[in-house]
C-alpha cells in the first residue's frame, strides 16, 4: 500500500520582516526586564544575590509570557498572568505564613488553585497558576528563612516583567502604525 502524498505546507505564518522584528523586540524587552529586576530594582530591596537573579529571571518568564505579536494579544496575556500570579502568589503567602515547605502542601496549593480558578471561569489558567505556585513554593524550600518573603518579591518581579512585555507590544504597535502609508 502506498503512503499518500501530504500536500506541503506553509512554514512561514508570518512574513519574515515582521517576525524577525518581533524576535528582537522581545529580546530587547526580555534584555530590560531582566536588568530592571535583577539590578536595578536591588536598590529598593536585596535579600541576596542569587534571589536578585532569581527575580530577573522571573521578570524574563513574565515578559516572554506577555509580548505577543499585537497588543490585543498582549493586553490579554497580561490579564491572565496577572490573574493566575495574583492567585497563586496569594495562597502560596498563606500557605508560607504557617506552614513551611511540605510535598503535600505543594499538591494542595496546585489543587486549590485550579478549583478556584475553574470555578471563576479562569479555566485557562490553570497551568500558569500551577507553574508559579510549584516555583514559588520550591524556591521557598531552597530559602527557608522567611520564605513569606519569596511570593511578596516575586510578585513585584512578574509584574515588573508584564509591564515590560506589555509596553514593548505597545511601542512596537505605535512604530509600526507609523511606517503605515
Amino acid at each position: 500500500m502506498a503512503t499518500p502524498v501530504l500536500a506541503p505546507t506553509r512554514i512561514l505564518k508570518r512574513p519574515a520582516g515582521a517576525a524577525v522584528a518581533d524576535s528582537v523586540v522581545l529580546a530587547v524587552a526580555c534584555l530590560v526586564s531582566y536588568w530592571l529586576v535583577a539590578h536595578v530594582l536591588t536598590h529598593v530591596r536585596s535579600v541576596s544575590r542569587s534571589d536578585d537573579l532569581l527575580g530577573g529571571m522571573w521578570a524574563v518568564v513574565a515578559t516572554v509570557f506577555v509580548y505577543r505579536a499585537d497588543w490585543r494579544g498582549s493586553v490579554a496575556a497580561a490579564r491572565s498572568r496577572i490573574a493566575a500570579t495574583t492567585l497563586s502568589f496569594a495562597l502560596c503567602l498563606i500557605y508560607l505564613l504557617v506552614f513551611p515547605f511540605h510535598t503535600w502542601g505543594l499538591a494542595a496549593l496546585i489543587g486549590l488553585g485550579t478549583l478556584l480558578l475553574m470555578l471563576s471561569g479562569r479555566s485557562d489558567d490553570t497551568v500558569t497558576a500551577g507553574i508559579t505556585t510549584a516555583v514559588v513554593i520550591v524556591v521557598a524550600a531552597l530559602s527557608p528563612h522567611q520564605a513569606w518573603e519569596q511570593p511578596i518579591l516575586r510578585l513585584g518581579d512578574t509584574l515588573a516583567g508584564i509591564a515590560v512585555g506589555a509596553g514593548a507590544a505597545w511601542v512596537k504597535l505605535r512604530v509600526t502604525a507609523q511606517r503605515r502609508p
